[in-house]
This record gives structure tokens, C-alpha cells and sequence, in this order.
């Protein structure tokens, strides 16, 4: 996407040369900026926490709307391809900001109306009506900003895999916090053959570490060696719990 994160020292050597650049290559003295002895802390908004862990009372505002508990992965894994997509899809593409929709941000049924929004307006009716299913793409899937609704979002209309040519690294991650199982083609002209509509089935009961599962396209009548990008033990359990939310919320139950 083009988008770099630096320092305000290196924005402003790249303004001058018009190329990145690293300040010290412009034999300039470092910038230093006199810090004052102590910071002012305005901290009567912040409630302290409740006394040895007692019950509080939560109080959301009409806009704010409770996570839904998250649900471990089934045997079988099947739905529809409900989008198939190409190369660089951004989390801009997934999740798109703008002041129409980051006032929803803690509103997920409200926020997830707009996902794919820009790429396909029908997206969310049909994965609802459809009870779910895949995302299909190309190369670099989640490029961009690191925003969780782009994995939030789709978990709640029912998206429980996501088979594509590779993805980008935060998002994975995300991905996986959120119980979406992160797919890669073993085979890159399998894409191709993939299509919209498609309905797709998954055994789910030898889902480890390093070991490709063969996808089925049952319309096709097509099996798609695909290999899950998990990277760790807990990766996997996160996916089998059906995400990080759910993943803690057991071990608490344990604790407890």
C-alpha cells in the first residue's frame, strides 16, 4: 500500500531529498529535544479498579454492543466462496474507515453491514443468508493497515476460513485471534479453478502443525491441497477454541 511509519527527524530528511532517507546521511547533529522534569497527569475520568476483583456493573452506551461469544471450529468445515478476489486486497478493501463508519467501531452487527463494502455492497446479506463461508484471493491478502475489524467483522457474518496465494503478516495474525482459519494454496494454479459460488468442504479432524489438508469443491468435484499458515501450538489452539476471546474466557473458567 505504500505506507511507511518513521521517525518526524526521518519524514523530514525524506522531505528535503525526496527519497527515503536516513537523517544521519545529511551530516546534520542529531535533533535533541529538553524534556521537562515531570509530565502533567489529568487523571479524574480514570475509575481505580474494583476492590479485590468485586462485580462491577458495565455501562455501555446505546452504540456499544457485546462481543458474541466465540465458537470452537467444527469437525467439518464447508460454506460457499462468497467472494473471490485478487492480488494486494488491503484491510481498506475488508473493513473500510472514513466517518461513516469508525463511529461504529465498538457496534460489531452495526460495523460488519460494511464490510467489502467498496469491493462488493451485497457481501454481508449474502454471507449471512449463506450461514457463513470462504474468502478466496490472490497474493498478499490483508496488506495495510493493521485494523482487527477486517478479521472481526467477517467471523461475525460467519467467514471461517480464508484460502488465498499468501497473506500479509499482521493480518494473519488477526486472522487467527479471531478464529478464521488462514488457508494458503499448496498449488498456485488451484486459484484459478476456485470459484465464486463454489461450495467448499473441510475435515477439520486432522488439523495440526506443518501438515496440508485437502479441501474439497464439491461443485466442482475438485480436492484443493491447501496448507493452514499456522506457525505455533497456540496458533492451533486459538483456531480449534474458535479464537484468543473464547481461548481466555476458558482459562479463566479453569482458574476460577
Amino acid at each position: 500500500a505504500e505506507v511507511y511509519l518513521a521517525s518526524p527527524e526521518t519524514c523530514a530528511a525524506c522531505a528535503l531529498t525526496g527519497e527515503i532517507t536516513d537523517p544521519r546521511d545529511l551530516g546534520l547533529a542529531p535533533i535533541h529535544v529538553d524534556l521537562p522534569g515531570q509530565f502533567l497527569v489529568d487523571d479524574r475520568m480514570v475509575l481505580a479498579p474494583a476492590p479485590e476483583g468485586t462485580e462491577v456493573e458495565i455501562i455501555r452506551g446505546p452504540n456499544i454492543a457485546k462481543l458474541p461469544a466465540g465458537k470452537a471450529a467444527p469437525a467439518h468445515l464447508a460454506g460457499e466462496v462468497l467472494i473471490r478476489l485478487e492480488d494486494d486486497i488491503t484491510t481498506d478493501h475488508i473493513m473500510p474507515a472514513g466517518a461513516k463508519v469508525l463511529p461504529l467501531r465498538s457496534n460489531l452487527p452495526a460495523i460488519s453491514e460494511f464490510v467489502f463494502h467498496m469491493v462488493d455492497e451485497t457481501f454481508p446479506s449474502r454471507a449471512k443468508a449463506s450461514g457463513g463461508g470462504f474468502i478466496v484471493a490472490g497474493h498478499n491478502y490483508g496488506q495495510g493497515s493493521s485494523r482487527e475489524h477486517a478479521a472481526l467483522a467477517p467471523r461475525y457474518l460467519g467467514v471461517r476460513g480464508v484460502l488465498v496465494q499468501s497473506f500479509a503478516r499482521i493480518h494473519l495474525a488477526n486472522l487467527i485471534n479471531f478464529g478464521i482459519l488462514p488457508l494458503t494454496f499448496v498449488h498456485a494454479e488451484d486459484y484459478a479453478k476456485v470459484q465464486a459460488g463454489d461450495q467448499l468442504g473441510l475435515d477439520l479432524s486432522g488439523l495440526t502443525l506443518g501438515k496440508s489438508l485437502m479441501l474439497r469443491d464439491e461443485t466442482q468435484g475438485l480436492d484443493i491441497e491447501a496448507m493452514p499458515q499456522l506457525a505455533s501450538a497456540r496458533d492451533l489452539e486459538l483456531i480449534l477454541k474458535g479464537g484468543a476471546l473464547s481461548w481466555a474466557s476458558e482459562q479463566l473458567e479453569q482458574v476460577s
